[in-house]
């Protein structure tokens, strides 16, 4: 009998879905929640405009090494005990967070609420272990773009839940109170699912503290594909430094950039550690796996999700710098932007799954690179507004509709991998959003969506030469010695 979708269930694998895309859900509410709030907090605390610029920083700076972490914590401890511990543990520094009185704790609080930003990765996990590779770009993508709406679903509550208490406090029993859901939530969702179907085997690494690869060659991509991640954190301290807005001192962005050779260092240690036998020894055929697929997708998200979260960021001011529209207009327009990934990102995952994922790649990207580029070449004297809120929209449906291929993707790689992979790749999503912000405060707007055409166009050359369609199955071995097949396509 033919397995079809049933995404209206609420037995067996769809309650995973369902139990978990919410999971998600809650986690992006906490962690954007401070978005919509910061006006609250800027009148109540009498923050300057550089002090609330610094909350809204530091809430992504922990995300970008948490997902890394925290890819390689769900490998080992498995996606119920990891997503359960993110909601509650983020949800408690969020309350803390909500009722600090002092500036300097209460940057310190938001730096460590960025690790929730990881909670992504958890469910990645989870739902592939769950469903099969020919319905897990639809599952992966229900999961990411329904989740990815907590930062919407925050965006139209949080507000008037903080309004409605009526004083200066109302911002801070609004954040206790997604809070303390989200706490509530984690509980719950530990009771209530497991990490693989009932007989199923959940794959762990065989080592700890770094991926596994299965080659010299892919020992050096793994090492250099870090230093990305590096930058972009030593990017952020920059952006605080006094070259930039100069809401840190000198010696301090020092000290941060001394901490981040540090911990590559150590890194670099740890990594030989885990893979030093394969200079010795050949990895055996059943245990290998490509990491070039992994470098591919971790470019493909960078450009995706950080082409995502820097549009919708700045999507607003655009429209009223360049076109002059009222300032509640711009809002609603840009307000559409994040509406798209309730059907984009499914329906990435969606066509991977029926198409084949390299095809659905090529598509997306070259959509994406059109899209921008085409935005790239905006006369606004010339140019009607609603052709580009159209070209916007479009460039969204191909970036978010790409995201969904690429974790359509992410499962198929190895299994006992999956979180460690998702966390890389999730990681780079967020170091694209940084660079993409950066550069639209360095150069025009029309230069910028350039930046992103032109990014998309060199992603997209990189999956048409050297991406592999997944095929044929992995190969897991337990640990008596028995093999198990997955199939991937």
């Amino acid at each position: 009998m033919k397995d079809k979708l049933n995404i209206l269930s609420f037995r067996g694998k769809y309650k995973i879905l369902h139990l978990t895309w919410f999971a998600f859900f809650m986690t992006f509410v906490v962690w954007l929640g401070i978005g919509p709030m910061m006006p609250f907090i800027q009148e109540a605390l009498e923050l300057s405009d550089q002090q609330a610029k610094v909350l809204l920083i530091l809430n992504v700076a922990l995300t970008i090494p948490a997902r890394v972490v925290v890819g390689m914590l769900v490998d080992k401890l498995g996606p119920k005990i990891m997503f359960s511990s993110i909601l509650i543990l983020g949800g408690l520094i969020s309350i803390s967070f909500s009722w600090m009185q002092d500036y300097d704790k209460l940057a310190l609080m938001r730096f460590f609420s960025g690790f929730i930003g990881a909670g992504f990765v958890v469910g990645i996990r989870m739902i592939s272990e769950w469903f099969p590779a020919k319905q897990t770009g639809t599952a992966q993508g229900i999961y990411g773009g329904w989740g990815n709406f907590g930062s919407a679903g925050a965006m139209f509550t949080l507000p008037f839940v903080a309004a409605s208490f009526g004083d200066i406090d109302g911002w801070r029993f609004a954040i206790t109170i997604a809070s303390v859901a989200a706490i509530i939530y984690g509980v719950f969702y530990y009771f209530n699912v497991t990490n693989t179907p009932k007989g199923s085997t959940y794959f762990k690494p065989k080592k700890s503290g770094a991926m596994e690869v299965s080659s010299l060659r892919d020992l050096v991509m793994y090492i250099l594909m870090n230093i990305p991640l590096y930058l972009a954190l030593a990017l952020l301290t920059w952006k605080l430094s006094p070259a930039m807005a100069n809401m840190i001192s000198l010696e301090t962005a020092w000290i941060v950039y001394t901490i981040l050779m540090l911990v590559f260092m150590a890194q670099l240690v740890k990594i030989w550690q885990v893979n030093s036998e394969i200079v010795k020894n050949t990895i055996p055929k059943q245990s290998r796996y490509n990491f070039k697929q992994v470098v591919i997708l971790d470019w493909a998200y960078f450009v995706t999700f950080g082409t995502e979260l820097a549009v919708v960021s700045i999507l607003a001011m655009f429209y009223v710098d360049w076109f002059d529209l009222p300032k509640v207009t711009a809002a609603l327009l840009a307000g559409a932007y994040p509406f798209i990934n309730l059907v984009a990102r499914p329906g990435g995952g969606w066509i991977s799954d029926r198409i084949g994922r390299k095809l659905s790649l090529v598509i997306a990207f070259f959509g994406l690179s059109i899209s921008f580029i085409a935005l790239g070449n905006i006369d606004k004297d010339t140019w009607h507004i609603g052709w580009v809120v159209g070209l916007t929209i479009l460039g969204g449906i191909f970036s978010q509709a790409g995201s969904g291929a690429i974790f359509a993707m992410v499962p198929l790689i190895q299994r006992r991998l999956t979180g460690q992979i998702a966390g890389m790749v999730g990681a780079f999503g967020a170091a694209g959003s940084v660079m993409f912000l950066t550069v639209n405060s360095l150069v025009e707007y029309d230069d910028f969506f350039m930046l992103i055409g032109i990014m998309a166009l060199i992603v997209l050359s990189l999956i048409v030469l050297f991406l592999d369609e997944p095929k044929g199955q992995m190969t897991e071995i337990l640990d008596d010695g028995t093999v198990e097949i997955i199939k991937v396509n």
